[in-house]
């Protein structure tokens, strides 16, 4: 993509040389890697051998690894000169399901040698719990509700410790949904196909998205303009409430609006994980996306995020 679209601009020489890692190369993952392609050498960590050619083809070197086997990361360590680590937490069978054990392996694995100079992880705006509606700047305490968001703030933390111990300069970013319309189920078109219920407007929940090039440009941002062992809220500007985004989403794709139900009898109508999402209510203040990582981002709101554009 020409240089004056990416969020860095034309990069210097020196940076051509860098050698970008990503961990966790899933969709946002080769967003990052076309964002930076070809200016640097790309990485990918997988266990899956499959994936290898459509790594290559996208000019990514397949580094054959898997998180929930240290032994087989030792061949990470001096690789890199900077990581992007997208890769979540495992949701089973952990010995302490607060602890993310993936992060602390591949951590092990790049102190053995030659550090990298930055580290930038995809953690989740779930750190922050229920937050009744308010805004939730990164300076907030985090107050973790499920298993899952308190495996990321261990991850964070550990990565902090890692960061101040080392060196390295280590950038978190706090992401709430992503969605996109050439991601697999990035829209919420199957949901409204499905006429999956909503809460009722006094039960309500604000909710938070990103589009997932607005993600990868942020990730890219934070690589070398991310401050040390410091969060970023990577969020848009969008103010809605989680019934008024999908009767948005069903008016944009001519669909019907969902159905609204009371709390009290919306435990007997959605499964326990949509649930989860719907007992958290924050706004998140992105001033320093775009203040600090100086991200001006492609899709503000889910209004003009969640159409394609027309063919040309």
């Amino acid at each position: 993509m020409p240089s004056n679209q990416s969020p860095l601009g034309a990069l210097p020489s020196r940076f051509r040389r860098q050698r970008i890692l990503i961990i966790g190369c899933g969709d946002v993952g080769l967003r990052v890697a076309r964002q930076l392609a070809p200016r640097v050498r790309l990485l990918a960590l997988t266990s899956s051998p499959e994936r290898c050619p459509e790594l290559r083809a996208r000019h990514i070197t397949p580094l054959a690894g898997n998180l929930d086997q240290s032994a087989t990361l030792r061949r990470l360590a001096g690789l890199a000169t900077r990581v992007v680590h997208l890769a979540p937490p495992p949701g089973e069978n952990l010995p302490d399901w607060r602890r993310d054990p993936r992060t602390l392996a591949l951590l092990r694995a790049l102190r053995l040698r030659g550090l990298p100079q930055a580290v930038v992880y995809g953690s989740t705006s779930g750190v922050y719990g229920d937050c009744q509606g308010e805004w939730a700047s990164e300076t907030r305490a985090v107050n973790p509700h499920t298993p899952r968001a308190w495996r990321r703030v261990d991850a964070e933390a550990q990565l902090r410790f890692f960061g101040r111990s080392s060196g390295v300069r280590v950038h978190t970013l706090r992401i709430p949904g992503i969605y996109a319309p050439d991601r697999e189920g990035g829209t919420p078109r199957g949901r409204l196909l499905k006429g999956t219920p909503v809460l009722a407007p006094a039960d309500d929940v604000f909710t938070n998205h990103i589009h997932a090039d607005d993600l990868a440009r942020a990730c890219v941002a934070a690589l070398w303009r991310g401050k040390p062992q410091r969060s970023t809220n990577a969020s848009d500007d969008t103010e809605l409430k989680m019934g008024d985004y999908f009767d948005l989403a069903a008016d944009l794709y001519r669909l019907p609006r969902p159905p609204r139900v009371a709390r009290s009898t919306a435990q007997d109508e959605l499964p326990l994980m949509l649930l989860s999402f719907m007992s958290e209510s924050r706004r998140l203040d992105n001033t320093r996306l775009k203040e600090e990582l100086r991200v001006a981002l492609r899709y503000p709101t889910v209004a003009q995020g969640l159409v394609l554009p027309p063919a040309c």
